[in-house]
């Protein structure tokens, strides 16, 4: 029974459940628009803690509601925003237990710029801010390398025309050609793993980076962040020769060089070998003229000086009349010499002659006997009366002696022990330790009995 008919009798006619007719315009909707190209501004756009991305698409007179789900949208070039007029590729759905339909996207880009634009260009603002495009950084680039590695598709334009003019300018230089991908999902790894190769052999002294143009689709590898920082972590100076001389990457803003075509880098890269030659010709000539133009000079030097100077044999001869002559004059010299201090010494022990001391040595001499005899008898005078006078002196002392009074019988009483003499029995007493002088010996004694002299 068509959805459209009519009849008298509705228990003829078809009932839809809700269900039922949302699942019949689902697949109405997905057969019909299975996939479409859709253009709008977002508005209402969130990210609930699913990942997925949920916003209205709208212009002027209508709106849609839209999602896209988290695995399409980690792969988008730019951050979607309200207000942001975009182009997607979507299929239409519709979401049954509400009865809404909305288009679900795979695909977006801003609408104007691309995704991939967007992301060029925010990845060049970093990279720059963070120095990696800074000319402090560049290397030079060898002007006349032992060794050229051209990492690029073997198969592809490019090569040729850089081998070409590589050989028309320098015929056997070396140049090795390093395959790998330029576009495409495997490009980046298989650039980074060349150049990291070629540095870490280190046979090579300058590599270039090379590729025909293209889209920036097609050039999306030479934007590679990574291949960027590979490019700039190299030891080796590259030269970037990505596109067509419109064409700009990430890679040309961070090699050393950027050369607009591979043929240009050839021509860069690769020195001419007749230039060469010609120069090294035009500065043979220049050497020459200067090394006979120098020779010159010493010759004219060496000329004028051999004008001035004079011959050995004569400078000889006259050296030796010289020498002649000095040796004559200081013979004189000496001679007049020895002869003044020898009238002088003379003159000189003459008068030393006449006043001379040997007279008075004699003199002195007979004064000083008797002076010696004098003093010797005044000394032997001397001894006599010192003698003398020690013979009173020593009768004197013995008078005195109190040694000499004790031989006579007395003695001299002291206490013990501070040997104080004792002239008083008031000032001993009974048991006190006495020691007696006598003129031949002494004795010690006790006080057993004292008797004072009555006063």
């Amino acid at each position: 029974m068509d959805l459209n008919s009519t009849g008298s009798n509705p228990s003829r006619q078809h009932v839809y459940e809700v269900s039922e007719l949302n699942k019949k315009i689902k697949q109405i909707l997905e057969e019909t628009f299975p996939f479409i190209w859709i253009s709008g501004e977002i508005s209402n756009f969130r990210i609930p803690s699913s990942g997925h991305c949920y916003f209205t698409l709208k212009d002027a007179k209508s709106q849609i509601s839209a999602v896209m789900f988290r695995a399409q949208a980690s792969s988008l070039k730019f951050k979607p925003e309200d207000g942001l007029s975009i182009i997607g590729l979507g299929r239409m759905s519709v979401y049954e237990p509400r009865g809404s339909y909305q288009i679900i996207f795979e695909y977006l880009e801003p609408k104007g710029v691309g995704g991939l634009q967007i992301a060029f260009e925010k990845l060049k603002q970093r990279l720059s801010d963070e120095g990696l495009f800074d000319a402090r950084h560049k290397m030079p680039i060898p002007v006349i390398p032992r060794k050229i590695s051209i990492v690029t598709s073997p198969t592809g334009a490019a090569v040729r025309d850089f081998i070409k003019v590589a050989q028309r300018r320098f015929p056997n230089l070396p140049l090795e050609v390093v395959p790998v991908s330029v576009q495409g999902d495997r490009a980046p790894g298989e650039i980074i793993h060349a150049i990291c190769m070629l540095n870490k052999i280190g046979t090579t002294s300058l590599i270039v980076l090379a590729r025909g143009g293209g889209s920036i689709e097609d050039l999306c590898a030479f934007n590679d962040e990574q291949v960027a920082r590979t490019i700039f972590s190299s030891g080796i100076p590259i030269i970037s020769a990505v596109g067509h001389e419109t064409d700009f990457t990430i890679a040309d803003f961070v090699a050393d060089l950027r050369a607009p075509t591979p043929s240009a880098a050839a021509e860069i890269a690769v020195p001419s070998k007749n230039e060469l030659k010609n120069q090294l010709g035009n500065i043979n000539q220049k050497l020459y003229k200067t090394i006979i133009s120098y020779l010159k000079l010493l010759s004219n030097n060496i000329n004028g000086m051999s004008s001035r100077i004079i011959h050995p044999r004569r400078r000889l001869q006259d050296m030796r009349m010289r020498l002649d002559d000095y040796s004559i004059r200081l013979l004189s010299l000496i001679s007049g010499a020895l002869k003044r201090k020898s009238e002088g010494a003379a003159f000189r022990h003459n008068m030393l002659m006449q006043v001379s001391p040997a007279k008075k040595v004699v003199s002195m001499q007979k004064h000083i006997t008797t002076l010696h005899d004098a003093l010797v008898i005044h000394i032997h005078h001397l001894i006599r009366e010192g003698q003398n006078t020690l013979v009173r002196q020593v009768s004197m002392l013995d008078a005195l002696n109190p040694m000499a009074i004790l031989q006579r019988g007395y003695s001299i009483t002291r206490t013990m022990p501070d040997r104080s003499v004792v002239r008083s029995a008031k000032k001993v007493k009974i048991d006190q330790q006495l020691e007696i002088l006598l003129g031949r010996g002494k004795l010690a004694v006790t006080v057993i009995e004292k008797t004072s002299a009555v006063e």
